[in-house]
């Protein structure tokens, strides 16, 4: 019996310049240019928050750079292409969104909030549009919005993540729409990327895995974390943003506070406070102090390049679809 993935409904535009269905997760504090370049280079989207660029004129730059360095081929084929991750509730969202459009940037992820006041101006500049959702209620609004895509934060993504179970939350949100899904939370290996797309998703995210990549912006201290690290050591909280988050637990101890003992009804508004690095003698500051990691961290075992990595992923991915013939 075959297990063939369904075919992908990403456009050719996009399809066609990807090595695997994959995207380098948008990671705060961890994603910048060298990152996104590497991923692209590498064959898979390579995605960044505009919110790590310090200024929009730093987020200018960093489009033209991103942009210069992944024209063109890369390893006798085009490099894929990247993504932008609008932050919806962030005061700085109208001069991002006016330099993506500038830019004419041709793949935006939007997340924290409904994608309804950015759909149309990037519609209108050609780029497609995929909308972090956690829930059922919130995928069916941003279908509604005019999203293009869904990314589906499940169980065990890093960062700010969902709850659900990855199995029930595809084929619900399949009921009733067909357009393209990514599926975030839990895969670190060409075997769970297989498995994502025989699920019915068209891509995945892997952010975890891309930690640990030489070319990410995270501490040295961070990458070791993460290779020592299990998925025993992810805390599913809401003390240090007001959401479930999954933070790493030897990170929370080494900044002086008792993984059990968190407060864990913080408002949004009081986590930003304590932890957001407004007042540091109130608590270490989250992402930088406090380290995130999700349940595919269990899948790092070494520091790599972003090139080293996704060829391990496409020889597992290529086995595993070899085994299911």
């Amino acid at each position: 019996m075959t297990s063939s993935p369904p075919p992908s409904r990403l456009p050719a535009s996009i399809a066609d310049r990807l090595r695997l269905p994959v995207i380098a997760a948008p990671m705060l504090r961890v994603s910048g240019p060298e990152l996104v370049i590497a991923a692209c280079r590498a064959g898979v989207i390579g995605a960044f928050p505009t919110a790590n660029a310090r200024t929009v004129a730093d987020l200018d730059s960093w489009l033209t750079e991103i942009t210069e360095a992944t024209q063109g081929a890369a390893a006798g084929r085009p490099a894929a292409p990247y993504a932008a991750n609008l932050i919806i509730r962030q005061p700085r969202l109208p001069e991002d969104l006016a330099c993506l459009l500038r830019h004419r940037v041709e793949l935006v992820i939007t997340s924290v909030g409904s994608p309804a006041a950015v759909v149309g101006p990037l519609h209108d500049v050609g780029a497609m549009v995929l909308a972090d959702v956690a829930t059922l209620e919130h995928a069916r609004k941003a279908v509604v919005a005019g999203a293009d895509g869904l990314v589906l934060l499940s169980a065990g993504a890093g960062g700010q993540t969902g709850w659900l179970n990855p199995f029930a939350f595809v084929r619900a949100v399949r009921e009733f729409f067909d357009g393209p899904i990514v599926l975030a939370g839990g895969i670190s290996d060409g075997q769970g990327l297989l498995a994502a797309r025989v699920l019915g998703c068209d891509l995945a995210y892997l952010g975890t895995s891309f930690i640990a990549t030489r070319e990410s912006l995270a501490a040295p201290g961070y990458r070791d974390m993460l290779v020592e690290a299990t998925i025993d050591d992810v805390v599913l909280t809401k003390a240090f943003t007001g959401l479930r988050t999954s933070m790493l637990a030897p990170a929370i101890r080494a900044a002086g506070l008792d993984p059990g003992t968190l407060d864990e009804n913080v408002t949004p508004a009081e986590a930003d406070q304590l932890y957001g690095g407004k007042s540091p003698e109130l608590g270490p500051k989250r992402w930088a102090d406090v380290w995130s990691a999700g349940h595919s961290v269990s899948g790092v075992h070494g520091v790599a390049s972003a090139a080293e990595l996704v060829d391990r992923l496409d020889k597992e991915y290529r086995a595993a679809r070899e085994q299911a013939r």
